[in-house]
């Protein structure tokens, strides 16, 4: 088989349906990149977890006659229940937090908005138990046990909120998955007609290329490489648009401790390749199922 041949046969293919093949590129790059963007998103879920996770606390809240009397969780009622969470086997450590802690920590969280603080005092704020656990996920026994206690007020458990928090976050990686299978069938479509339309205006180059004993493989081959080039050009478009999302927009937006940095590296290894892997393997699987169903002899 002469590889110079099949190599000026696909830039010819190319050349020819210049249009379609831009069209196919770009589709094929957007879809890539938004699939990229859902399979960071899932790593920086996973980090995110990990983190999070690691912190997450059950906070016990107590009665205001407690918070009001026992400012060192020494009477009775605050100490039985302290020491009920501290021999509880899922329960790594017990941390009291009188009202004035308690209100020292919301200084600090709200002191850029001292009206607010203002307006709020010590008496305000119960005291608390905050309880970290050996395994997070079953907050859920700790909240069941100790809500209906005694001196206790309620039972705040961070999971929850986190797992509203992940869920928020996991539907918008959805809809960027579901927005690159939707582009990935546009970007399969145009591959499926640039490969028919080449095929069509050399059909009487392939004929004559038959008659004198040419092989199916070797007429066909170019219309593979063909897709599989358009391809393989819109993986590494999409994977360049990756980056400029990154440089000019994610990381001025992961800049805090809330989400954890997306790096360089972990853009180009894994994800690049397995965006490149993918648009090749799919374009090549498209070209050869298009040139079996239309290309029958």
């Amino acid at each position: 088989m002469r590889a110079s041949f099949v190599f000026s046969e696909v830039v010819t293919g190319l050349r020819r349906n210049v249009t379609m093949t831009i069209a196919m590129m770009l589709t094929t790059a957007v879809s890539l990149a938004m699939l990229g963007g859902g399979l960071l998103a899932v790593r920086t879920i996973d980090k995110m977890k990990s983190n999070f996770l690691a912190d997450v606390e059950v906070s016990v809240y107590l009665t205001d006659d407690i918070s009001a009397s026992d400012r060192n969780c020494t009477q009775s009622l605050c100490q039985t229940l302290r020491t009920s969470l501290q021999s509880n086997n899922g329960v790594e450590s017990v941390v009291f937090e009188n009202r004035d802690q308690a209100f020292d920590r919301f200084k600090k969280i709200f002191e850029s908005q001292p009206e607010l603080i203002a307006l709020t005092g010590p008496e305000s704020l119960p005291a608390s138990l905050h309880v970290k656990l050996k395994d997070p996920d079953r907050s859920d026994a700790i909240v069941q046990e100790y809500a209906n206690k005694p001196g206790v007020r309620k039972v705040d458990d961070q999971k929850k909120f986190l797992d509203r928090f992940f869920d928020a976050i996991n539907g918008g990686r959805n809809l960027a998955f579901g927005a690159a299978l939707i582009m990935a069938v546009a970007a399969l479509l145009l591959i499926a007609n640039t490969i028919q339309v080449s095929a069509f205006t050399r059909r009487t180059e392939v004929g004559i290329m038959r008659l004198v004993g040419a092989t199916r493989w070797y007429t066909q081959l170019p219309f593979l490489l063909e897709a599989v080039v358009a391809g393989a050009v819109g993986a590494v478009l999409g994977i360049v648009l990756l980056v400029l999302t990154k440089v000019t927009f994610l990381d001025s937006l992961f800049t805090g401790d809330v989400f954890p940095k997306i790096t360089t590296l972990e853009l180009l290894f894994p994800v690049a390749p397995i965006l490149l892997a993918v648009s090749v393997v799919i374009s090549a699987i498209t070209g050869y199922v298009t040139l079996r169903l239309y290309v029958r002899h």
